[in-house]
């Protein structure tokens, strides 16, 4: 973003003059901030004229409600009254971070995060003033607030095509300007840059909001810490709250070990503070140095206390049921790995696949079945059929995979379909136990460049040819795998993919993913409640549970005619049917979290939003025809209105309390390739002769 000084003063003037008369005004200064929200984030800004301000409420889809759209943002508030002075800093260039704060407000594992930014320019001249954070991927933006001078811009939610729309006529106007996107590990990039002239406050802050999924018996939260300058008051605060009790919390090796010993965690029962606050000093590259060296993940690892197998909560008519058993013999499994070995798995890559190969094999259990198939242009099995994982064959394909040469294209296409084959044929000779689960496990770090090219007829293919009891999980290794690719082909087949990057730690990324899925423990789990008492359930069977995860399943409960909600979950275990009943009291959850500060009070409403809101997105992009994904569309629409989220379909509105001024958040056409160019003009200052 790319203010002159005229254009701030003339903004701060604006406020100062907003009266009756204001309706008049025959041109208004409007300001459409393109927030790139979904793969990739940046800022867009361009000058516009609104002819008509009432184009900016019209929406594509007709019949939505949005009673809910003007409840959020818009604060008024002076973002800069309630700083407390904090230790002086010189950075050399007179621009000062004030403060750099970040909180954190876990409740049942629903996050919800603010970061706020505060800098003040001291210099005599413009000063470019970069905010830059990272979001995890998966997280949902639900507000972003800037204020200038005392001007305070916040959001509301809104379908996005109105906000391209109005981007594509200003561009075509030459008044669009742009920021450089980047993408870095799992996380997704939010920056902007503001031309800051002298004497000038900005604020900045963002909340977004994510659900934390349970993997190898751990909760992990990740905030990526980036000032990019020392901080007066530098804050992170970490809030807890766990209605299961908290068995334990830690922070592994956050932001370096030259930070060790700054962090405090203060645990009881139910609830834990996790804090970090560095002086300026501690924040110092080194003892005289004026930059930071705070840049890193600031992780914080938990886990609940499992006295129960399930647990249902209730709270402000939503429900919520946690449901993790452990100590369970685990289900035997079919498994085949599936590995690229074309020219681009050359080097690092193909040893450290190769290296964390050598210990899978090892893990297999004797009860075990597996095969290998290796592809590049052409497709390679170890064994034409599934083998035991005696100690003989195992040792026997480490060797093969010590063995080999990576070169050629890549044939994803029919690797996929030769695996898929070895099991039906297993299937079909009673190879397979009644209680075994049957996985694919595909490991590629590139597009098809070989036979069939085109992804979404692979899509279709290996869909038709899947059974309902196998799944497919894919691994995607390096920076230029299609991974949205990878996602979709095993979200649609059962399966879990994951981003692996190709570095010196690609096998324990490896090895860590195969744990995940190494320990099946039930299957055909399903979860049953009284129809009369709930309703809006999200995904109620599941195919496979894995030692070390969490399965959730959200809905709402009809809080007028009923006191207590009972629950039961049945699943096939290793050598028994499983049968859990829970119950749950509509109060008590009422009454533990009105003695919890930091709850976060709409983690169940929001919760659910976003269970239901994934669960639709997948749906969408498997609905087999135009008018069910239609369907699907306008409800993922308003619930992203009714939840104040900013999900792939919905743009975010950001306006100053009397409306006259308008940012749009918004998503890139081609995450890839984002949707401006990276050069900032900053526009003429407006003329004002006509107001």
């Amino acid at each position: 973003i790319c203010f002159s000084e005229e254009q701030i003063a003339s903004l701060t003037h604006a406020r100062r003059d907003l009266r009756p008369k204001a309706a008049t005004m025959k041109r208004a200064l409007g300001l459409l901030f393109l927030v790139l929200v979904s793969e990739v984030r940046s800022f867009d800004v361009l000058i516009e004229e609104f002819r008509d301000s009432d184009d900016l409420d019209e929406f594509i889809l007709e019949g939505l409600e949005f009673s809910e759209l003007h409840k959020h943002g818009r604060s008024k508030r002076n973002a800069f009254s309630s700083e407390e002075d904090g230790e002086e800093v010189d950075t050399g260039d007179m621009v000062t971070l004030e403060s750099y704060r970040v909180e954190s407000r876990i409740t049942s594992h629903f996050v919800n995060t603010r970061i706020r930014s505060k800098v003040v320019n001291n210099a005599p001249r413009s000063k470019t003033v970069e905010f830059d954070i990272k979001i995890p991927q998966g997280a949902f933006i639900n507000n972003f607030t800037m204020n200038v001078n005392g001007i305070t811009f916040s959001g509301s939610i809104k379908e996005k095509s109105v906000a391209r729309s109005l981007f594509s006529q200003a561009r075509a106007k030459g008044k669009a300007a742009g920021l450089v996107r980047t993408k870095a590990m799992d996380m997704e990039n939010f920056k902007a840059d503001l031309n800051v002239p002298p004497g000038s406050k900005v604020q900045f802050e963002i909340n977004y909001q994510e659900t934390l999924r349970r993997k190898l018996g751990v909760y992990e939260h990740v905030i990526h810490l980036e000032p990019g300058k020392l901080a007066k008051k530098l804050q992170v605060d970490v809030y807890i709250t766990e209605p299961q009790g908290i068995s334990f919390v830690n922070t592994p090796h956050s932001i370096g070990p030259r930070f060790s010993g700054l962090t405090s965690i203060t645990q009881e029962e139910k609830r834990a503070h996790v804090s970090f606050r560095p002086t300026v000093d501690q924040q110092r590259k080194c003892p005289n140095c004026s930059t930071s060296a705070v840049e890193g993940s600031f992780i914080v690892k938990y886990d609940t206390k499992r006295d129960e197998t399930s647990n249902l909560q209730i709270f402000n008519g939503y429900f919520l049921h946690f449901f993790a058993p452990e100590n369970l013999p685990p289900l035997p499994k079919n498994i085949l790995f599936v590995i690229d070995v074309s020219g681009s798995m050359w080097g690092l890559k193909m040893r450290q696949t190769v290296q964390a190969m050598q210990t899978i094999l090892d893990d297999l259990r004797s009860d075990d079945q597996f095969s290998i198939i290796d592809f590049n242009h052409n497709v390679r099995c170890w064994r034409e059929e599934l083998v035991e994982a005696t100690s003989i064959q195992t040792e026997d394909a480490k060797k093969y995979v010590r063995d080999i040469q990576p070169g050629g294209g890549t044939n994803i296409n029919e690797a996929l379909l030769r695996a898929i084959f070895i099991l039906k044929e297993a299937s079909k000779r009673g190879m397979l136990e009644s209680n075994s689960i049957s996985l694919i496990v595909l490991v590629s770090d590139g597009d098809p460049t070989v036979g069939e090219l085109k992804l979404s007829k692979i899509q279709k293919n290996v869909k038709k040819e899947m059974q309902d009891d196998f799944s497919l999980h894919a691994l995607g290794i390096g920076f230029d795998v299609d991974y949205d690719f990878l996602e979709r082909i095993a979200m649609e087949n059962n399966g879990m993919a994951q981003r692996i990057y190709g570095n010196q730690d690609t096998s324990n990324q490896l090895k860590e993913f195969y744990k995940q899925v190494s320990t099946p423990l039930l299957k055909n789990v399903e979860f049953i409640y009284p129809s009369e008492s709930v309703s809006d359930v999200t995904q109620k069977n599941f195919g496979t549970f894995y030692g070390g995860e969490e399965i959730v399943v959200a809905g709402k409960v009809d809080t007028e005619s009923v006191q207590v909600l009972e629950s039961i979950v049945t699943a096939a275990a290793a050598n028994t049917k499983l049968v859990v009943n829970t119950l749950a009291d509509l109060e008590e959850m009422d009454e533990f979290l009105k003695e919890s500060r930091y709850a976060y009070p709409d983690f169940a409403k929001q919760y659910w939003a976003h269970l239901t809101i994934n669960q639709l997105l997948a749906e969408r992009s498997l609905a087999p025809s135009a008018a069910l994904k239609r369907n699907i569309t306008r409800t993922i629409l308003q619930l992203s209105i009714d939840h104040h989220l900013v999900t792939p379909l919905t743009a975010m509105l950001i306006e100053n309390s009397v409306g006259d001024e308008r940012m749009l958040a918004d998503s890139p056409r081609d995450p890839k390739k984002g949707c401006c160019p990276s050069t900032l003009f900053p526009p003429p200052p407006p003329d004002r002769k006509s107001t």
